[in-house]
């Protein structure tokens, strides 16, 4: 095992551990904290509350997980990263575990049992996992003789991976589930070959089109398009490639045909009534296609510049369902407009980008897998929910990292996050 412990040159919070920190990115992290503070208070604002800090309200119990999480922030930095790394297993299994006490004793919310009662206080066990799941996966990566081209490395990747994931699932939960395999990201960092990535990928537009053309027409294209191929390849294939294209043939027909029992018997009726409202299939502006429908009107109605702090109108009318957690983004837009909605989608990209540079030049391949976990984790987590609040995605139900409401997913990606700092400032690293 190639552990690369014996490398880090300082794991506390001395003077030169504290220049090696990114600073930058701690920024970012307190301006999308902020913002999201402020979207969550317009959110509830009332003239008449005559006191600003009141529990009962969404935006003082934020106020507060955002103090513990700069906090565990702090704690995180302090901790030797030895710690996190010689533990990583242990504790991939831990959250494995209380995955599994969520499933048999948790609460159920919106439909997901996903949710650990601690007295008044409920916490999404997934979040947490997540963070685990990534610091496993890196660790698993780093070691000498893990090689991404092997079939049996290849697949204790992605059993890390769907072991949380299944639970994740029987818990109900599909959009956290959605979340654990973007960290397949990391595993084509690491050298799997891009045709994995493109199996799913195809099978999502293949289910689609299905839906959209119907069967008939969707198999005719299939056939057309092999046999232009079989056409080009007459004088020059090989068996095998004639075998590979008859095999790709019999298995996207097989997804083909797999579509209608997808739809209607694995899939719940309101996640079929989603898809159906994006492919424009059914007009439901009161039922499936509510939230999306009042979210495009906010955002649209603010226009370039918006309406203003604590002005938007389909935000103090409550229009928008879930608008603190899953669709905070539309009071961004309705209140702030295009430049406040392109400032925080750019905040966002700087942020990944930010990761994956420093990412880049490390030279221990732990920190680097982990840090491309963490770019996995937040890029999904922020395409998913801003698409679906622009209408361009169906509504799962995640959150806006750092800006939904929210104490379990403000302290999983705060720890997620302040791990990576760790990591990233306790491993030499070269900017040549």
């Amino acid at each position: 095992m190639n552990s690369s412990f014996g490398s880090l040159h300082d794991s506390g919070p001395s003077g030169g551990f504290l220049l090696n920190i990114d600073w930058v990115t701690v920024l970012i992290y307190l301006a999308l904290c902020t913002i999201g503070f402020l979207n969550i208070y317009s959110v509830e604002f009332t003239e008449s509350r005559e006191v600003f800090f009141d529990m009962s309200t969404n935006y003082s119990k934020q106020l507060l997980w955002i103090g513990i999480s700069l906090l565990l922030g702090i704690i995180i930095l302090i901790i030797d990263a030895r710690f996190f790394t010689t533990l990583a297993y242990g504790i991939y299994l831990a959250t494995f575990l209380v995955l599994l006490i969520t499933l048999g004793f948790g609460k159920e919310v919106a439909g997901s049992k996903s949710w650990i009662q601690i007295g008044s206080f409920s916490l999404q066990s997934s979040e947490f996992a997540k963070f685990a799941t990534a610091l496993a996966l890196a660790k698993l990566l780093n070691t000498y003789q893990v090689n991404m081209q092997k079939t049996q490395d290849m697949l204790l990747g992605f059993l890390l991976i769907l072991l949380p994931v299944g639970l994740v699932l029987l818990q109900n939960d599909t959009g956290s589930a959605i979340v654990f395999l973007g960290l397949t990201l990391v595993l084509f960092r690491e050298g799997l070959h891009p045709a994995f990535l493109l199996i799913p990928v195809a099978s999502v537009i293949l289910f689609l089109s299905v839906l959209v053309f119907g069967k008939i027409a969707v198999l005719g294209f299939l056939i057309a398009i092999v046999v232009i191929i079989l056409n080009a390849m007459v004088k020059k294939a090989t068996l095998k490639a004639y075998m590979l294209v008859f095999a790709l043939l019999f298995l996207s027909g097989g997804v083909v045909y797999g579509v209608d029992y997808a739809f209607h018997s694995i899939l719940q009726q309101h996640q079929r009534e989603r898809i159906e409202v994006l492919l424009g299939q059914k007009i439901d502006m009161k039922g499936a296609g509510y939230n999306v429908h009042q979210s495009l009107i906010a955002i649209g109605s603010g226009g370039i510049s918006g309406k203003g702090f604590l002005e938007g109108t389909q935000t103090k009318f409550q229009f928008v369902p879930e608008q603190h957690t899953d669709f905070i983004f539309c009071t961004v837009g309705e209140e702030h407009g295009f430049f406040g909605s392109a400032a925080v989608v750019l905040l966002f990209m700087v942020l990944l980008l930010r990761i994956i540079y420093r990412s880049e030049k490390q030279k221990h391949k732990l920190v680097r897998a982990y840090g491309y976990g963490v770019v996995s984790i937040l890029l999904v987590h922020f395409m998913v929910n801003i698409g679906m609040t622009i209408g361009l995605l169906p509504v799962i139900g995640i959150p806006l990292p750092f800006i939904s409401y929210g104490g379990s997913s403000l302290l999983g990606f705060t720890l997620l996050l302040f791990l990576y700092l760790k990591l990233d400032a306790s491993f030499k690293y070269d900017f040549l």
